[in-house]
């Protein structure tokens, strides 16, 4: 899962002494770039610092969400002879552009064509203006759409690795195998041609005849077909490398339209985890030499993937032999990164006693609260956003054809029936109390979550509730409670930065080959 002073910035409002001019920003494309765009278009301003280099970009993070306003408009069909002014006052975060303080900032335009600026920021085929200076108050150029985002460059990516890091990976990015496997159940549901896409890596020495246990790999929010081609890369390294047992890994995609999919099976998004447990699996079985066993099958994953491999557990404990999530997202929703969604009057933004609901921290100190996120998100853009990604997921399909939102955007309010949808659905702690007879025989000794107790996103708290839940129901499970690791620097231990995922792949590979023992490092 991917904001403080935005009650600051709202009590600029009324402490004018007369109303702020509104602010109008007109954008417009480059005669170079073509005709006819459509998108989310948002404008991105920063209060320009004094001597300082010019930016190459102004941006909006939620790790910092009062450095950049923003404001945002849908546009269609936008071209070199049409301007469409963005309206500064009403979808716009912290709050009006017209609050801001009077001085010199930096601007930029950027239209989100795919509508996925929530999912993971600009992206192939976005326009981007050049940053210009404007002073506030006062009207605003022109600012013209002139370049378009570049699609993924391998190059870059591996540019970001250390320079011995880097050879191996590149080495191991052409012996991957893609995935591009068209499910029936999906492409019923949606009525188009739709895959799950993915990359497979074959251990060293691989010979189509000699089988292998096999690890299923769901990335956090954000992932993509392209990072999950690096990571599928790093981790054939690590085993060309005998930092890790010989094992095939499939590194599935779960990114789409309306943020990730965490191939669970939804009323919005389709049957994924029907179409990977009872297509992709068994046809990736028939290609590959794979043991094709539960004691031979496992998933992990990180974050959003760390929910979604404990969900593919508890839905189908007979297929896999084992879970290894990390940080996962909240899997007991009483603690919905610090929201109890089952408390009368529940709130998305406010607590019991009418505080803000912190949502993003960092050691301690608070970064970003739930509302500060929600909002953002809201400008950004309907979809892809990790709260409007929740729903799409967890909630019930509306008469609009989109899911049913659990909570008002513009109050907060949360709504019970909603809760109730997601509950007897999606809260892993309440399925495994309600079914612990019928999962206790299938699911005993098959889950290991581990999670930092400094964790960004509080998802300490709703594992500690989850624990007590598969004890209560007398179900064997490991959960392991990282001192003062956050989100981010989870997997690390000393230099390496892998090492939990060392630590789990070894654990994996002692269920499916008893007695194998690691070898020292």
């Amino acid at each position: 899962m991917k904001r403080l002073g935005l009650l600051a910035s709202l009590a600029l409002i009324g402490a004018a002494d007369v109303p702020a001019s509104p602010v109008v920003i007109p954008v417009t494309v480059a005669p170079a770039l073509g005709d006819h765009f459509s998108g989310r278009l948002i404008v991105f301003a920063e209060k320009a610092k004094p001597n300082a280099k010019p930016a190459a970009a102004v941006d909006f993070s939620p790790f910092e969400p009062t450095g950049a306003s923003i404001a945002a408009r849908e546009v269609r069909d936008l071209g070199p002879n049409m301007t469409a002014q963005i309206d500064g006052e009403t979808d716009a975060f912290p709050a009006p552009l017209s609050t801001l303080p009077p001085g010199t900032y930096r601007v930029q335009a950027v239209l989100d064509r795919n509508h996925n600026y929530n999912y993971g920021g600009r992206d192939a085929g976005d326009l981007v203006s050049k940053v210009v200076e404007v002073t506030l108050p006062g009207k605003l150029s022109t600012i013209a759409l002139d370049t378009m985002v570049p699609a993924d460059d391998p190059v870059a990516m591996l540019a970001r690795l250390s320079p011995k890091e880097r050879p191996p990976v590149e080495a191991a990015l052409s012996q991957l195998k893609p995935v591009e496997f068209q499910s029936n159940a999906l492409t019923a549901f949606r009525g188009t041609p739709t895959s799950i896409r993915g990359w497979v890596a074959l251990p060293p020495g691989y010979d189509g005849k000699t089988k292998f246990p096999t690890v299923y790999s769901d990335s956090g929010f954000g992932g993509t077909l392209a990072s999950e081609r690096m990571q599928g890369a790093r981790t054939l390294a690590m085993m060309i490398e005998h930092k890790l047992p010989p094992m095939i890994w499939v590194f599935l995609d779960h990114s789409g339209a309306t943020g990730t999919n965490e191939f669970a099976d939804s009323a919005n998004n389709g049957p994924w985890g029907k179409a990977l447990t009872e297509e992709l699996i068994p046809a990736l079985e028939r290609e590959y030499a794979m043991d094709a066993k539960p004691s031979g099958r496992f998933l992990t994953g990180h974050s959003s993937g760390g929910w979604s491999t404990l969900w593919l557990q508890v839905r189908y404990p007979k297929l896999f032999g084992g879970s290894w999530p990390t940080s996962p997202d909240p899997s007991d929703f009483h603690n919905f990164t610090n929201i109890d969604l089952y408390a009368p009057g529940a709130n998305f933004y406010r607590d019991a006693k009418g505080q803000p609901i912190p949502l993003v921290r960092d050691h301690g100190k608070l970064i970003a609260t739930m509302e500060q996120f929600a909002r953002a998100e809201a400008v950004l853009g309907p979809y892809g956003g990790q709260i409007a990604s929740f729903e799409w997921v967890f909630s019930p399909r509306g008469a609009d054809g989109r899911p049913v939102p659990v909570f008002d955007r513009a109050t907060g309010k949360v709504d019970p029936a909603v809760v109730a949808y997601w509950r007897d659905n999606y809260d892993v702690a309440n399925i495994v109390t309600r079914d612990a007879a019928a999962l206790r025989s299938d699911l005993d000794g098959k889950i290991h979550l581990t999670v930092g107790t400094a964790d960004t996103f509080y998802l300490d708290g709703p594992a500690h509730l989850l624990e007590a839940a598969m004890v209560k129901a007398r179900i064997k499970a490991s959960f392991t409670y990282l001192p003062d690791k956050t989100h981010f620097d989870l997997y690390a231990r000393g230099d390496d930065k892998m090492a939990l995922m060392k630590d789990n792949a070894w654990a994996m590979y002692a269920v499916a080959r008893p007695g194998v023992k690691r070898p020292a490092s």
